[in-house]
């Protein structure tokens, strides 16, 4: 068994390394930021590493609501996403913990994550010194070298090793943490994990709702899911109707008001 977790949390803790913010081998951001550390996307991933699919996506999906509104503008984060979509992600896996208290931890370990990742924001200023100096004497090896190499093994090490221990020691240990947790704690818990993807969907909505009016749409989208019990297809067919509808009736709108202008804009010439 362990050397089952130790192959599992290699790999892990690997993908942990390629999905960071700074690491450039999957078409830097795109693939790596952008796409493997999307809690759905790493969900998925540690699911099949894991031999749970399933379980994985269910966790991927609440967990990606809780942070589906975050920025990072700057290079700040008010939680390491990085480190939630792996470490935190498996461990919730490993020790068998409910929705909800797998949304607690992932929170947490993001909160954590920004003391590694501000750590390695501080690193970089060493390397860019060395990197200036290299560029002044010409030296091309010693500029790879300090843009390149040095700031990646830092960033290697900063992202497997704590990756790696969580998921290695760390599953036991919350297993039995979870087990032995008194009722009343677990509830707490639970509550929290159940109420954080909602704030993820509030920000989102902020964000992006412009208009008050904008709200009925997402009132009725709720509707027709815990009421009229539509899957997501067949709600991805209603909303598309819907948006085409909206979509013609504001052309049709502002095409009557620019009509009406400009037969005043003639009435007026005339005079």
């Amino acid at each position: 068994m362990n050397g089952v977790l130790l192959i599992q949390a290699t790999v892990i803790s690997i993908f942990c390394y390629l999905g960071a913010l700074s690491t450039p081998w999957l078409m830097g951001l795109t693939g790596g930021w952008y796409t493997l550390t999307r809690p759905l996307v790493s969900g998925m991933v540690i699911g099949i590493i894991l031999g749970d699919v399933t379980q994985g996506i269910i966790v991927g999906v609440a967990v990606q609501a809780v942070y589906i509104a975050m920025v990072t503008p700057g290079g700040q984060m008010p939680a390491d996403l990085n480190f939630v979509a792996y470490p935190a992600i498996a461990l919730a896996l490993l020790s068998n913990a409910s929705t909800e208290v797998a949304v607690t931890l992932a929170t947490t370990i993001g909160v954590l994550g920004t003391i590694v990742f501000n750590f390695y924001q501080v690193s970089n200023s060493f390397w860019n010194h060395r990197a200036v100096k290299a560029i002044n004497e010409n030296d091309d090896k010693g500029m790879f070298f300090n843009v390149v190499v040095g700031p990646q093994v830092i960033n290697f090490m900063l992202r497997f090793i704590p990756s790696f221990l969580v998921i290695y020691f760390g599953s036991t240990f919350a297993k039995q943490l979870l087990e032995n947790m008194p009722t009343y704690i677990m509830d707490v818990m639970g509550f929290l994990g159940g109420a954080l993807p909602a704030i993820g969907i509030v920000m989102l909505l902020t964000a992006v709702i412009k208009q008050n009016s904008m709200i009925l749409f997402f009132l009725f989208g709720f509707v027709c899911i815990v009421f009229l019990n539509l899957n997501m297809i067949a709600l991805a067919i209603v909303a598309g109707v819907v948006a085409f509808i909206y979509y013609l009736a504001i052309s049709n709108s502002d095409s009557g008001t620019a009509t009406v202008n400009g037969t005043v804009d003639e009435e007026e010439d005339e005079f």
